[in-house]
Order: structure tokens, then C-alpha cells, then sequence
């Protein structure tokens, strides 16, 4: 097999289970904040389950991710984003900035677990064969992918979390600019990435996990 055909493969199985838990616990995590704060759209629409399926965005999920990890051997993506109705909300402005928060606070939780999976693994290593190895790789994995989302959302540009944070703190005629941006985001977000303008926020990343590691 092609060494980067084989190096690809190794990289999907390992990110398989705990890059889709990062991307659908996130958005979960979005609906079931807004349903606490009096909003229901996501419970309605399907959204508050911990089914992949229901969160796949084919564009961010898969095609995205696949090329990242082909061309650059570095994997990002994102699901289809919980939908939220602030007007539902019983404190709009207060309210949307929790629900923003809710979801990269729920990748640093998800980053904690799979720091204890990874010591739990580390220490059975003998015991667990030749699945220790796969189990750490994974555990790695979890607590990265969970660190990088969520610090990357935290960034300040709409559609990401920190952008919905900044939109509400911001005055209402600034706000309307940056949703002006919302449709580009994730583009922008991508351009930025792919250049290597990002540097700086990956390298954070880097220095959260090596705490969990």
C-alpha cells in the first residue's frame, strides 16, 4: 500500500470515533443550553441527540476533513450548526452568549475525559494487547481535536461561538456588520488554515494538550 495512502487510513481510524463525538457533543451541547434558557427549537427539530447522523454537514464533515488529512495530514471540520431561536430565549442577549459558550465548554470536558481514557490505557498497556497502542492514539487524538475546536471557536468571527459572543456584546449597528460576514466565515476560517495564518492558535492548542498528555 502507498505510504500516504496507508499514513491516510491509519489517520481516519483513529479520528473516526472521537472527531465525530467532538463535532456532535458541541452541537448538542448548543441545544440542550438554549432548552435550559427557554428555547426549544433544537429539541423539536431532532437536534438533541447524540446520533452523528443527525449533525453530519456533508461539506465540514466529511469532504472538508478528508482533504485536510489527504493533502495536509491535519484534520478540521464542523457539523451542521443547532439552530436556535433567540426571540424563544428568556434573556435573548444574555442567553445567546451562553449557548455559544456551551458548546467549546463542552470539548474541554470531552478533552478531560479522554485525557483519563488516554492515563487509563497507559497504564492497563500491557493488558489491553496490541489495542493499547490504538486506544492511546485515539485518546491523543480526542484530547486534541476537542482542544482545537475549542479554541478555535472561541475565535471572534462570526459563524464561530466567539463571533455569536462578540455579536452580543458588541453595539446593534456593529453587530449587523458582523453578520454580514456570518455567510463567509467558515471559508475565511479555512483560507486562513490553509495558508498557515493560524499558526499562533494551533500552537495554543499544542501547549493545552501537552497538560493532558
Amino acid at each position: 500500500m502507498d505510504a500516504q495512502v496507508q499514513n491516510f487510513v491509519q489517520i481516519l481510524a483513529v479520528a473516526l470515533i472521537p472527531g465525530l463525538f467532538a463535532i456532535t457533543v458541541h452541537e448538542v451541547a448548543h441545544g440542550w443550553m438554549a432548552r435550559q434558557l427557554g428555547d426549544r427549537t433544537a429539541e423539536m427539530m431532532g437536534r438533541l441527540t447524540l446520533n452523528p447522523a443527525r449533525h453530519i454537514d456533508p461539506l465540514g464533515t466529511i469532504l472538508v476533513p478528508v482533504a485536510m488529512v489527504w493533502f495536509t495530514g491535519f484534520i478540521f471540520g464542523w457539523a451542521k450548526p443547532v439552530p436556535v431561536s433567540p426571540r424563544n430565549l428568556r434573556d435573548p442577549r444574555t442567553g445567546m452568549m451562553l449557548v455559544a459558550v456551551a458548546g467549546p465548554a463542552a470539548n474541554i470536558l470531552m478533552a478531560l475525559g479522554w485525557a483519563i481514557v488516554l492515563g487509563a490505557a497507559q497504564a492497563m498497556g500491557g493488558g489491553l494487547g496490541s489495542a493499547a497502542s490504538f486506544i492511546v492514539n485515539m485518546s491523543i487524538f480526542g484530547i486534541f481535536i476537542n482542544l482545537l475546536l475549542a479554541v478555535f471557536n472561541l475565535i471572534p468571527l462570526p459563524p464561530l461561538d466567539g463571533g455569536r459572543i462578540l455579536r452580543e456584546l458588541v453595539p446593534p449597528a456593529l453587530g449587523r456588520r458582523l453578520d454580514s460576514v456570518e455567510p463567509y466565515g467558515l471559508i475565511i476560517i479555512v483560507l486562513l488554515l490553509w495558508l498557515g495564518a493560524l499558526a499562533p492558535v494551533l500552537a495554543i492548542v499544542r501547549y493545552l494538550a501537552s497538560f493532558l498528555m
